[in-house]
């Protein structure tokens, strides 16, 4: 396996492989509808691509306002830290543009994964697209 690297997406360039991977995990394996996964705060937000190689595997998201979103990893590439790669990158961008506060809403089997990232827990659980999240904060000391 090659290593894996995240870098800055652009929304017009990267569309394809945006797509290909959120179509993938979002509308296939999870039946999210496409009507709720696309929307128009895409064209604003800052995109993350995680590669092997220079093969796209994973994609992330940030708004303006800090929240994170969108994070996806191809089947093939889950438990080899390619979405702690790209939240930690996510972060960093994040806390380079001043947003120091960055919010998620977290399907709630992933919780975990982000509590070990310092995300917390601040809402009760709800349904989003049909699946269980639950919202989670994270501040930068």
């Amino acid at each position: 396996m090659n290593e894996i690297r995240v870098r800055l997406a652009d929304w017009h360039k990267d569309n394809a492989d945006l797509r290909r991977i959120r179509e993938t995990v979002f509308i296939g394996e999870q039946a999210v509808p496409a009507e709720l996964e696309w929307d128009a705060e895409d064209v604003d937000a800052v995109h993350f691509l995680a590669l092997e190689g220079e093969y796209p595997i994973g994609t992330a998201r940030l708004l303006a306002d800090g929240h994170i979103g969108r994070v996806s990893v191809l089947k093939d590439w889950r438990g080899l830290n390619v979405g702690v790669a790209l939240i930690k990158a996510v972060i960093a961008e994040a806390e380079k543009r001043g947003l120091n506060q960055q919010m998620l809403s977290a399907q709630v089997h992933a919780c975990g994964f982000y509590e070990k990232l310092g995300f917390t827990i601040v809402s009760g659980e709800y349904l989003e697209a049909g699946l269980p999240h639950v919202d989670m904060v994270r501040s930068s000391t």
